[in-house]
């Protein structure tokens, strides 16, 4: 099979080199390794042996081109190649041409109205656009160009390549603009759209500077930057998305997907990737997808539970930052137990709420820590205190017998003893699986109301990743508290990352929106056609960005950061693969491998 090589011989003819003489000579040059096996020339296409190629050329242009109308077809997902060559015109030569086009409208117009007809719109645009580009021309402000737009793409068969021509003639001809297949010039064509600057083909139009400023290329959006992760490549002209959240003016991040679609992959993929840069990550786990990402990164996991041995007290208190006063640290956190315990009593009345935050004044009071004393090193109460002293309050017998379920009855080993959870490591994973239903939106708020005390404590660069989201946003206090979070964080050097499946619980939270308007990164993947008309609404999603969500794969979606969005598709390495993904085969495997090397070291 002869390998071509593409050093002319004459104008229209390849040189072949046979594989024999390439041996022979014993010379291998760069375009020996990179041209076709084999190409064979057809009429309407070329055939490259793996792949067919078709070239177009544009014929026509409107009398107007909107900016930017090349963009549905620079962005469109397809492999495809464009050359556009642009070659000024003579402005001397350009203007003798418009003195006799200008005289021979003019003896139209003339002709009609000595014949008495009635006077033809088109002739008369005609004139007046020749004027004024006439002047134009005459006064420097606009220059004439002869400009030819060719177009290859290409396909893995007859049927693709039929296909995307008709996409293509779908885009342009709804803007009026039309294109012609090189028929009987394919290999021209070809030629034309390498990156040779040779254009065989000389099929040009004339356009002046404004209209020729719409056709500029380089529309689609970039996310590359000079530091920060890779989140994906751009489905629209596969260019890298390198982004750093700690460069935007909030750390925080939101994910809407469908379930199945490859949120907690994302998310754990960041994770990992941002471990590069000295980053510490905590996260909250409700499936115990997170344990083996821990266990490859020698962190931390915490399995939160009614029969856990890892506990933590609602009643610790954070250490004052440098400028933050105690009164301030502790006023702050009794208001953040009231509504602890509106969740764990399931709603209060306004008189339960004033019995219980002077309980909870009081129940520190005991252990002497008040606004004005030195509380840090001063251990905390714990939730069988603030029984005792509820218990002697006016009115309370109902708070009491709630509350008791937490202290002596089936949930007491839950939250009444003291902290015994060190987070102090790069990656730490607070799981709930194994906690009941009814006490899952306790748990979260708890465990995050901890992570919060400790970020507060010490100032590190953290990113805080809260995956089903959807379960605290039921309760108004848990999401008014993870606002607080998404507002105060970058103070304390902390990103937040919600992920969600259920977009209606967190949409019609009074604080859905604005967590998302105070995440800097907005990550959509695939969507179900149930929330979908809300999340267009939300983002301002167009029509096609709409149906993108929809159709796309797992692991595609749009990546919103700041102003900008593109389409995205999340793709990791193997080893990162191994060490993120939750489908069960994979986890099943790991687990057979890593029983198979234990018993092998134990033999």
């Amino acid at each position: 099979m002869a390998l071509f090589n593409f050093k002319k011989k004459e104008e229209n003819q390849f040189n072949p080199i046979l594989p024999k003489q390439i041996y022979e000579a014993a010379v291998l040059d760069l375009k020996d390794i990179i041209a076709p096996h084999a190409l064979a020339v057809k009429p309407k296409e070329l055939d490259l042996g793996d792949k067919l190629a078709r070239t177009f050329f544009v014929i026509s242009y409107p009398r107007f081109l909107q900016d930017n109308w090349f963009s549905p077809m620079i962005n469109l997902d397809k492999e495809f190649d464009i050359s556009i060559f642009i070659n000024p015109v003579d402005t001397k030569d350009a203007l003798k041409k418009f003195q006799r086009k200008v005289a021979e409208i003019q003896s139209q117009i003339r002709d009609r109205e000595s014949k008495g007809l009635v006077r033809d719109p088109t002739l008369d645009s005609a004139y007046l656009n020749v004027e004024a580009l006439r002047d134009k021309l005459q006064q420097a402000t606009e220059k004439l160009f002869s400009v030819g737009v060719y177009i290859t793409i290409y396909g893995d068969n007859q049927k693709d390549l039929d296909k995307t021509e008709t996409e293509i003639k779908t885009i342009l001809e709804s803007k009026l603009i039309y294109v012609r297949p090189a028929v009987f010039q394919q290999e021209q064509g070809f030629k034309s759209v390498l990156p040779l600057n040779q254009d065989h083909l000389q099929i040009h139009s004339k356009l002046n500077s404004e209209p020729l400023s719409s056709i500029f290329p380089f529309v689609s959006f970039n996310l590359t930057s000079d530091k920060g992760i890779l989140h994906g490549i751009n489905r629209h002209n596969s260019s890298l998305i390198l982004f750093d959240r700690f460069s935007m003016p909030n750390y925080n991040s939101v994910t809407f997907a469908a379930s199945g679609s490859g949120k907690s992959y994302a998310l754990k993929l960041e994770i990992l990737r941002t471990l590069m840069f000295d980053t510490e990550v905590i996260v909250i786990d409700p499936e115990r997808e997170y344990e083996y990402l821990a266990e490859a990164m020698g962190g931390r996991y915490f399995n939160i539970s009614l029969t856990s041995n890892h506990h933590i007290n609602p009643f610790d208190l954070p250490a004052p930052a440098e400028d933050e006063s105690r009164s301030n640290v502790l006023r702050s956190h009794i208001v953040s137990l009231v509504g602890f315990f509106r969740i764990v009593f399931g709603g209060i009345t306004p008189e339960e709420d004033a019995t219980i935050d002077k309980a909870i004044t009081e129940t520190y009071a005991l252990k002497d820590i008040t606004p004005e004393s030195n509380f840090e090193n001063i251990e905390p109460p714990l939730l069988s205190d603030f029984e005792l002293v509820l218990a002697g309050m006016e009115n309370s017998s109902s708070l009491v017998s709630k509350l008791s379920k937490y202290t002596t009855g089936t949930w007491s080993g839950f939250i009444n003893k003291p902290s015994n959870v060190d987070i102090n490591k790069k990656v730490v994973v607070f799981s709930i699986r194994d906690m009941e239903d009814e006490l899952r939106p306790v748990a979260m708020f708890l465990i995050t109301q901890f992570i919060w005390n400790s970020v507060r404590r010490e100032l590190k660069k953290r990113l805080l990743v809260i995956d089903e989201a959807w379960t605290m946003m039921k309760s108004e206090d848990a999401a008014s508290f993870l606002f607080g979070m998404a507002k105060r964080g970058r103070k304390y050097y902390l990103g937040l990352a919600t992920i969600t499946q259920d977009v209606n619980d967190f949409l019609h939270s009074p604080y859905g929106i604005p967590i998302i308007t105070n995440s800097s990164i907005q990550l959509l993947l695939k969507q179900s056609p149930i929330a979908i008309d809300q999340l267009q609404e939300v983002f301002n999603l167009t029509n096609e960005e709409k149906f993108l969500l929809l159709e796309s794969n797992v692991g595609e979606g749009i990546f919103f950061a700041g102003t900008k969005h593109v389409a995205v598709k999340i793709i990791a390495s193997y080893t990162e693969d191994q060490i993120i993904s939750s489908d069960p085969s994979q986890i099943l495997a790991l687990k057979k491998n890593k029983e198979d090397l234990e018993s092998g070291f134990s033999g």
